[in-house]
């Protein structure tokens, strides 16, 4: 028989079973993952404010401005001490551009010549040590950075308020143990004399108390 026959054609030509083929077989992974909880240092704060930024900050030897990161600057509030903070992560890899608290004596203004940019002081920690940087922020509108420097100052606002609550509870616990001191004092420097003499008149007096009669009942 030729080899050309086509019946040995079909069956050297039968398409040979799928590779993907299901086989109903289960392989176990040869690792477990066991899920991990990730923090931020973020989950006790409330955000006041989230916008997108570029951040700036001042090189005082190079004189000159140098980016620090794109990303999004929010205001956080701390939901127990009702501290507020600026924190500022670099989009795509998150690192930290900004962290530090806005207290009571900062401010911010506008750059000068660009209404979409402000600029600022701080005393920051995103470099794990607290430095004095001059930081400029630019956003993307006009109406974003309004945004950002009204919160700014409504903060700063609020914390001088808090201190000066905090400031008015001290005085007056420090007036109430001063007072406390001194009474104490007092009596700490009250003569051997006049204590004697304090003795012998109550001793005196309980003593007439005992000697009266009762009175008789009609």
């Amino acid at each position: 028989m030729s080899s050309a026959d086509p019946e040995h054609r079909e069956e050297d030509e039968a398409p040979a079973p799928a590779d993907d083929e299901d086989t109903g077989a289960q392989v176990a992974p040869i690792v477990k993952l066991e899920e991990v909880a990730v923090t931020t240092g973020e989950e006790d704060e409330d955000v006041i404010l989230d916008l997108k930024s570029k951040l700036y900050r001042f090189d005082k030897d190079g004189n000159q401005w140098k980016e620090r990161g794109a990303g999004t600057v929010k205001f956080l509030k701390h939901k127990a001490t009702g501290k507020v903070r600026l924190l500022m992560r670099q989009s795509k890899t998150l690192k930290i551009c900004a962290n530090h608290l806005i207290l009571a004596t900062m401010s911010v203004q506008e750059h000068a010549g660009n209404d979409k940019s402000c600029v600022w002081h701080a005393r920051d920690f995103a470099d794990g040590e607290l430095k004095d940087e001059l930081f400029c922020i630019r956003f993307p509108s006009v109406e974003n950075c309004k945004s950002f420097m009204e919160t700014f100052q409504e903060v700063a606002e609020s914390q001088k308020k808090e201190e000066g609550e905090e400031g008015s509870a001290a005085a007056g616990l420090l007036e109430k143990l001063s007072v406390e001191e001194k009474t104490d004092a007092e009596k700490k420097d009250e003569k051997p004399e006049e204590k004697e003499s304090k003795t012998k008149q109550e001793t005196k007096a309980d003593a007439e108390k005992e000697g009266e009669e009762p009175a008789s009942s009609a």
